[in-house]
């Protein structure tokens, strides 16, 4: 099988779909027949999904069977569940919703005995999270996925042996797809080559969405991928929870691509250590977007009161952001208190995230004032505080006059609450809330319409 991923640097950087009519042997004797060059033409993914609607006449049954004929043929068992699904599943004009090999063992003969599934279907999710891949497997595996263009997303996530040809590979499956449009790598190393490849082939993606989760991309992956993605105009979502991010080098770096990208829609930084200092470098950057990002997710990062001091200076600015997510930091009633007056004149955050963030009635108070005045807000999350009798009473009367607030977010009445009046009347109180907050939404849904 001759893969793109074993050209020589010249084929690599060439942007055209991998050859598959030259034979060359590898290691590995991979022998994948794929059809000869004049095939490879302009159009090639509208060809292909063409190609799969106009036979119509091919089933489930059909691709079952080659498989199995396939696997025969290298040599290897076939995959129950995958059997399993091609039995059980849907095939609508040569589409399939998803093929799930998560936790499966595929070596390269396994991989190879696919070409035939990979060829006769499309995919809206191909699942190879955990699949145990190794290099010269995964590497066949994603050339195939390009030159049949067999998915729009794919997980490649707990597959730490990919090797350097994989990456190779997976870097030209980014660049040169035209169907691809979520990748998710979590759960690996992205360093040194690994994420030079990646970053490389963002800059010409066609990528929507990224997630990256637990990378180790704190420090010079960061800087490597944010050089990528300044200049990038295709990424909308990009996913980086659990990788350490912290307040200093790696925040300055976020900021610096939220001044350059006015593409990416939404930015998930939970689960790291962004804290005070580096929101203020976030904040920087969101206050110079005039167009771009709407969603930022910045739960549990160690941002304490003090970092409310940067985004009040930020809120009154913004212009673009809809979503915060401030969940699990301890922001405490003092924090409340330092973003009340700018979230009032704040209009463009409509759902605010405010879970485990350590307030008491104190804080709900001060939220049920930004309620009172506010005309934007329509989403706001108040669970896991201590929210009591006070603060529900507040946010109860402010929804009186409140005509924009959809959905508010409570803890119900703890169980070991055991003074009845109390369970009563907290009880009602956030029936009340529920009740209007449903009669704000069907004036908004009424007004959309």
């Amino acid at each position: 099988m001759t893969r793109c991923s074993d050209s020589n640097e010249q084929n690599e950087d060439s942007g055209e779909k991998p050859n598959k009519g030259r034979k060359k042997k590898n290691k590995g004797g991979k022998h994948v027949s794929f059809p000869p060059d004049e095939q490879i033409v302009s159009g090639f993914a509208e060809h292909r999904e063409t190609e799969r609607a106009a036979d119509g006449s091919i089933t489930l049954a059909d691709v079952m069977l080659a498989y199995q004929q396939s696997c025969s043929k290298h040599q290897v068992q076939p995959i129950d569940s995958i059997l399993q699904q091609l039995q059980q599943g849907v095939c609508v004009g040569g589409g399939v919703e998803r093929l799930d090999l998560k936790g499966e063992r595929l070596d390269h003969r396994s991989c190879e005995a696919l070409e035939v599934v990979l060829k006769s279907l499309h995919f809206d999710f191909i699942n190879l999270q955990a699949a145990q891949l190794e290099e010269n497997g995964a590497s066949s595996l994603l050339d195939m996925i390009l030159y049949y263009e067999s998915t729009t997303y794919l997980d490649i996530s707990d597959n730490g042996s990919l090797g350097t040809s994989a990456w190779r590979a997976l870097a030209h499956l980014i660049k040169q797809s035209v169907c691809l449009s979520r990748l998710d790598v979590c759960n690996v190393s992205l360093v040194d080559y690994p994420v030079q490849s990646l970053s490389k082939a963002l800059l010409t993606s066609r990528l929507a969405v990224l997630h990256l989760h637990n990378a180790q991309l704190s420090g010079r992956p960061l800087y490597t991928l944010v050089g990528a993605l300044r200049t990038n105009r295709t990424l909308q979502e990009l996913h980086l929870s659990n990788n350490l991010l912290n307040s200093y080098q790696d925040a300055l770096h976020l900021g610096d691509l939220l001044r350059h990208n006015s593409t990416l829609h939404t930015l998930q930084l939970s689960n790291n250590i962004v804290g005070d200092a580096g929101l203020e470098e976030l904040c920087d950057g969101l206050s110079k977007q005039t167009e771009g990002l709407k969603v930022l997710l910045l739960r549990n990062n160690q941002i304490t009161e003090r970092g409310m001091e940067h985004l009040a200076k930020a809120l009154p600015v913004l212009k673009v952001l809809q979503v915060l997510d401030l969940g699990e930091n301890l922001l405490g009633n003092e924090g409340i208190q330092v973003i009340r007056e700018p979230l009032m004149v704040n209009s463009s955050v409509l759902q605010l995230g405010l879970t485990r963030i350590s307030i008491t009635c104190e804080g709900a108070v001060a939220l049920a004032e930004i309620l009172a005045e506010s005309r934007h807000l329509q989403k706001l999350d108040l669970r896991q505080n201590q929210v009591r009798l006070g603060g529900l009473m507040a946010l109860s009367l402010a929804l009186r006059i409140n005509r924009s607030l959809a959905t508010l977010d409570v803890d119900a009445v703890p169980p070991q609450e055991q003074d009845e009046f109390l369970v009563e009347t907290q009880t009602r109180l956030q029936s009340e809330i529920s009740q209007r907050c449903l009669a704000n939404a069907r004036r908004l849904e009424a007004s959309e319409t």
